[in-house]
């Protein structure tokens, strides 16, 4: 039988708030060396995951509340962590990176664990991890205990090397939460120069921060590439009295003087039994104010054309 060996409290804290994961120097520095460590590897209290990086979930039982790193925000952040952890004390996380801990939504579900290092060193951690020549002058904030890369020079950084969908995504998050306080100018100012700044600049026009999802991003550039662009973005519908009733994601309005809505229902969120009620309500609202209602899900997304060929069909009747 496997003697269980405990984890110490300040390796816990450590990995409660960096997705289940410590490095060597934190183990180390919580009385868990390597002859420890090898103990609770054998134990299965402790996972390696690359070069100087351990996965502590394994021996933390119930005390999560919840299985760290989970879901595709929980993989990201994770990643992130692989990275600074590996990297070292003074690693900046950089790129898409540091719009994972930063709480950006519209990355891809894998990312690159991508850091900066301080005066540019090239010093490369074994493994998965990127370290990237970013960037003189770069400003750095602090998400907890991690450090990043300022909000409009990680934006500038991950566009540039993202697919056009998962940019555009990104950008009408970080206007959506107020990251980039400067707008999108410093952005551009930030993209110029860099490899793939040709390709990503057209698409800091297409952001919009009124979306509030990358579903409706995705379906918005969707109706854009397929001629039929939205006239309004959270449309408020009002009812007889002038009241606003509700407000629909993508909004056109018909020559009749109605509206149609498209109304973009997530999988995660709207499958919650308040989010149905929620839902089911701001439809009664909106069809009671005599507004035509389409609705998707992320499936139809998967697919190309469904959206703007649905809204297309819609308003040439």
């Amino acid at each position: 039988m496997v003697r269980r060996l405990p984890l110490p409290d300040r390796l816990v804290a450590h990995a409660l708030v960096q997705e289940g994961l410590v490095s060597t120097r934190q183990c180390d520095a919580s009385g868990v060396p390597r002859g420890h460590r090898e103990s609770l590897v054998r134990s299965g209290r402790l996972v390696r995951v690359q070069r100087a990086v351990y996965d502590v979930t394994p021996g933390l039982g119930a005390l999560t509340g919840g299985p760290l790193g989970a879901g595709p925000d929980g993989a990201r952040r994770r990643a992130a962590w692989t990275g600074l952890l590996a990297a070292g004390p003074t690693a900046i996380a950089v790129g898409a990176s540091a719009l994972a801990l930063l709480g950006v939504e519209g990355l891809p579900p894998v990312v690159r664990p991508e850091v900066a290092m301080p005066g540019g060193s090239r010093r490369r951690p074994r493994g998965s991890v990127v370290v990237r020549c970013f960037d003189a002058g770069m400003p750095v904030e602090r998400v907890g205990s991690a450090r990043v890369a300022a909000p409009a020079w990680a934006v500038a950084q991950a566009v540039c090397e993202l697919d056009r969908r998962h940019a555009v995504a990104v950008l009408d998050s970080a206007l959506l939460r107020g990251l980039v306080s400067g707008g999108l100018d410093d952005v551009d100012a930030l993209v110029r120069g860099r490899r793939g700044a040709a390709r990503a600049r057209p698409w800091l026009t297409l952001a919009d921060g009124r979306a509030q999802s990358p579903l409706e991003t995705w379906a918005r550039l969707e109706c854009v590439d397929d001629g039929v662009p939205p006239d309004e973005l959270q449309v408020p519908v009002r009812d007889g009295r002038g009241r606003v009733v509700a407000r629909g994601d993508l909004g056109w309005w018909l020559r009749d003087g109605r509206l149609l809505v498209a109304e973009i229902d997530g999988a995660g969120v709207h499958g919650a039994p308040d989010a149905l009620f929620a839902d089911r309500t701001r439809q009664n609202a909106l069809v009671a104010a005599g507004v035509d209602v389409l609705r998707f899900t992320a499936r139809d997304l998967a697919t190309t054309g469904v959206v703007s060929s649905a809204v297309r069909t819609h308003l040439a009747r």
